[in-house]
């Protein structure tokens, strides 16, 4: 694990935040842990989701802390001219990796790219928007407007929203990519860049590239919802004696043929292989026979216990896990187990293993220090400590 002071790809980039919610902070913290700079500024008293849920015992948001660990913060009364002047001054102080700003608080023409640029050239800025004509949107909604609802489920008819805010963190990934494009095409020629990133056209890019939008334009339908069947192929879940449940895929031959074997319906398969015409080789066709499949397999999964099918699955080529839940998967021992996870203080919350930048550098995690408080490093990066 790589402490917060060691050198990392980033050092020497400083960017400002004016953000709240999920994308733009996640954009942020992505950045921090790979050694940026990252300077958090919020008005006076917390934006909008500084006290969002979960919360810990005193109130702390254990949200909020989450998504800004690593950053400084500064607060500015950004409705008086004194705090925007202090804001601008931030945004455009000298230095050779500064003058970076990303947020999801654009539409505002005194802090603008072109206005922001006047006193800064070189300028890199990102704005993320919810929709890309400017109205406001959120992951939710534009998760809705989409189409994945309409087919996630068992196909009753109703739409069933998925928990994971899918485009936010997407769109803070792609945010974080954006900017760092950016800068490697501003040391190369000293250009600034102004970026417009909306919730709506990532969640679109998204869907088009993965497919979910070309199947209607070719042929005028829609993805049908099928429960926890895998589109495509063969995946589905199976519960077990005394109440487990398992995610199983067969992505190839090798994998099906082993799951026969384990579930010893290797005859039946055959015989069924031969009485439709089938071919179980082909993922098409493994997909299509989805239900008679599934329920022969069942019976092996229903008939052992949930450690028996851990076992039996652990010497197999089949993939697969055990349905978990969060708290099982802490009490399980996965965090203490993963060098992704460290020990981190965070006042208001107390010590906890929090999670590092997911990928290795030279076999280290990058770590990031904790969340600060509201208005923490005021004294330090603004004139006379102002907050307004």
């Amino acid at each position: 694990m790589t402490e917060p002071s060691a050198s990392r790809p980033l050092d020497g980039i400083r960017v400002v935040e004016l953000s709240s919610f999920v994308a733009s902070p996640l954009c942020g913290l992505t950045l921090a842990q790979l050694g940026a700079e990252i300077i958090r500024v919020d008005p006076v008293g917390g934006a909008a989701d500084v006290n969002r849920w979960p919360l810990a015992p005193d109130g702390t948001s254990i949200y909020w802390t989450g998504l800004n660990r690593g950053k400084a913060s500064v607060t500015l009364d950004l409705r008086s001219d004194d705090g925007r002047r202090a804001f601008r001054e931030l945004v455009t102080a000298p230095g050779e990796g500064g003058g970076i700003l990303v947020t999801n608080s654009g539409g505002r023409s005194w802090m603008s790219h072109d206005v922001l640029a006047g006193s800064r050239p070189d300028l890199i800025s990102l704005e993320l928007l919810g929709r890309r004509d400017g109205r406001p949107a959120v992951d939710y909604t534009v998760n809705a407007a989409l189409g994945f609802p309409a087919i996630t489920g068992p196909g009753s008819g109703r739409v069933v929203n998925h928990a994971l805010p899918a485009w936010d963190l997407a769109a803070g990934l792609h945010a974080a990519l954006a900017v760092v494009a950016a800068v490697r095409e501003r040391e190369r020629t000293g250009r600034g860049r102004r970026i417009v990133l909306p919730l709506d056209d990532v969640a679109l890019a998204t869907a088009g590239t993965l497919g979910y939008l070309t199947e209607p334009q070719l042929d005028g339908s829609s993805r049908p919802a099928v429960g926890n069947h895998v589109y495509g192929t063969f995946g589905t879940d199976f519960t077990t004696c005394d109440g487990g449940r398992f995610m199983i895929v067969a992505l190839t031959a090798r994998h099906f043929h082993d799951l026969a074997r384990l579930t010893g319906t290797r005859e039946a398969v055959d015989a069924l292989e031969t009485a439709t015409g089938a071919d179980f080789t082909e993922e098409s066709d493994r997909y299509s026979y989805r239900e008679v499949l599934a329920a022969l397999f069942a019976r092996w999964f229903s008939a052992h216990t949930t450690d028996e099918v851990a076992r039996a699955l652990d010497d197999s080529v089949v993939l697969h896990e055990r349905y978990r839940t969060f708290a099982e998967v802490v009490s399980e021992g996965e965090l203490e187990a993963n060098p992704l996870f460290s020990r981190l203080d965070q006042p208001g919350i107390g010590p906890y293993l929090a999670a590092a930048y997911p990928a290795t550098f030279d076999g280290d995690h990058l770590a990031t220090g904790p969340a600060p408080s509201l208005g923490a490093d005021n004294d330090r990066l603004t004139p006379g400590g102002r907050s307004g």
